[in-house]
Formats: structure tokens, C-alpha cells, sequence
């Protein structure tokens, strides 16, 4: 009898792995419904379009613009978001991250004579004065200095070079399928380029780290030099006084690539980041509040 049973067993068994091989059709695998949630949507993760919200979003003046939800990654507007272009300053989100990849930020730089060539936004930083990291982070997001940028730059990657390589190993392992950089500023260059699609996905991880935003959230800063002088810099991002819920993130302009700016905000539990790249004076600031109130201010979508 119980050879028998043990017969039995085995066929079913066999039957069983030949259902498929028979053309017996089998119920898919359920999808779950339920939204994601920042844990389960990582940096790296695409940005998903989902529903046009209920009210239609505004008219905008950039010709590239794009809406997310920082948390789900959900995309809620989008023009022209996958064509490239210059995207000036606001590269230094991509900038910002390679730096806090690199290591402490209470480590000293000291500022060579190759950091200062550059125009046009300087600190004016001086050969032989050594700063922190964390300290010129903080101005470079705040103030946008370029001299700033090349100082990071050299410190973390030995080189502008070396560190454009860094920029672009960070935006492909992020997903950024449609950029590339030759220098940390975002100053003109035939050969670099990106996307409103892209810089919202660097927007987006800058976001998610708390020492960044909350440089990127300061109205103004100071920073003290080597001699003791004490600057105050305001924040090139003028969304932080015209919406009170806005908390960054960077500007840019240059002749070629326009008025940029990426702006996020949080209102009620919702959070979100605008990208609007080649816009102008002021359409950059209109077009940015008109998009960051739609996507916070209207009524949530079901």
C-alpha cells in the first residue's frame, strides 16, 4: 500500500510540471495596487508618469519643464523633458552629490590658483586659504560660485576632468540616460548637456539627503574667510521668499542655456519638484510658482 501511495504521489507531481508544457493556462501573478513609497522607489528607480492631475496644469513660457513627487517618483507634468540641452548651475545638484559621495565634509580644501580662473559668479577665494568641505558646499548651493565648484572639484576628483568622469558615473547610476558633463559649474560647453527628465532625477536624490536640502532650503548664508572678513550670501533662488512652503533647490543661467531652476516644495504631506530649464527673466520665477501651487495646492487627485 505504500509503494502504492508513493506511485500516486510521483504522477501528480509529474502532471503537475507538464500543465505549462500542455498549453493548461495558469493565473498571472497578482500586481500590487498599493502606491510606492520612498523606501521602495530608490534613487536609481525611473520616474513613473501617472495620472494628469484633475485640474490641468498651467501655461508655461520654459521650453522644457517637468513636475514630480519626490517620494513616489511619479512624473505629474512634463514639456519637452527628454530634449537635451544646457542646463547651467543647476548641474551643481550633480556636483553636490559626487561631493557627498566623497567623504567627510569637515575635511579641509585649500584653494589652489587653478580654482580661481573662472568667471563670472566668484567668492573670490584666495591661493593658500583652506576651507571645509561642508563649508564650501553650503556657499556653492547657496551662492552658485564657480571658483567654488572647481575647488570641490579639484579636491574630490584631482582634477576638473577626473571630476566630470565622477559627475557621470553618478547621473548613469542614478538613471540619467541623457546627460553628460565636462565641468562642475555648468558653465557653456558644446559637449555637455542634460534634460529636464534627467536633473529632476539628480533633483530628486539631492532632495533625499538631509544635509543638502537643507542648504538648498536657506534664504541667505554667511561665510567667513581666512581673514576673518564675514560675507552674507543671499540665495540666487528667489522662490524661497515668494512661496513659503518652497525649500529649494538651485538656479542657473547662462546665455545659451537660458533661466533654469529646480524648485521643490512641501504643503499638507505632499512634496514636490519643479525642473523649468531655458526660460527667461521673469518667466523662470512665474513659471516655476505657477507649477509648484499646482502641484501642492490643488485638490489631491484620487
Amino acid at each position: 500500500m505504500f509503494r502504492r501511495a508513493s506511485l500516486r504521489v510521483v504522477a501528480l507531481l509529474a502532471f503537475s510540471v507538464l500543465l505549462p508544457a500542455c498549453g493548461v493556462d495558469t493565473p498571472p501573478p497578482k500586481r500590487s495596487t498599493s502606491t510606492p513609497t520612498a523606501a521602495s522607489t530608490p534613487d536609481n528607480a525611473p520616474l513613473q508618469t501617472t495620472t494628469v492631475p484633475r485640474t490641468p496644469p498651467p501655461a508655461v513660457a520654459a521650453q522644457s519643464a517637468i513636475v514630480i513627487d519626490p517620494l513616489s517618483g511619479r512624473v505629474l507634468f512634463a514639456k519637452n523633458a527628454d530634449t537635451q540641452r544646457q542646463i547651467a548651475s543647476t548641474q551643481k545638484l550633480v556636483t553636490a552629490l559626487v561631493v557627498m559621495d566623497s567623504g567627510s565634509l569637515s575635511d579641509p580644501v585649500t584653494i589652489t590658483p587653478e580654482d580661481t580662473q573662472c568667471e563670472p559668479t566668484k567668492l573670490n577665494l584666495k591661493a593658500g586659504e583652506t576651507y571645509t568641505r561642508g563649508d564650501l558646499l553650503r556657499v556653492l548651493i547657496v551662492k552658485s560660485a564657480n571658483d567654488v565648484a572647481r575647488a570641490l572639484a579639484r579636491d574630490v576628483g584631482g582634477s576638473q576632468e577626473g571630476f566630470a568622469q565622477l559627475m557621470n558615473q553618478k547621473a548613469a547610476s542614478l538613471g540619467m540616460r541623457n546627460s553628460h558633463f565636462v565641468n562642475p559649474n555648468g558653465l557653456p560647453n558644446a559637449a555637455q548637456y542634460s534634460t529636464a527628465r534627467d536633473i529632476s532625477i539628480a533633483a530628486r536624490s539631492a532632495w533625499r539627503i538631509q544635509t543638502i536640502r537643507s542648504m538648498t532650503s536657506l534664504k541667505a548664508t554667511s561665510f567667513q574667510y581666512n581673514d576673518g572678513r564675514v560675507k552674507t550670501l543671499e540665495n540666487t533662488n528667489k522662490l524661497l521668499k515668494r512661496v513659503p512652503y518652497c525649500d529649494g533647490l538651485k538656479t542657473g543661467t547662462t546665455d545659451l542655456a537660458g533661466r533654469c531652476l529646480v524648485s521643490s516644495g512641501t504643503l499638507n504631506g505632499r512634496s514636490a519638484i519643479v525642473v523649468v530649464l531655458k526660460s527667461t527673466t521673469p518667466n523662470v520665477w512665474d513659471d516655476s510658482e505657477k507649477l509648484l501651487r499646482w502641484a501642492l495646492e490643488r485638490p489631491a487627485a484620487s
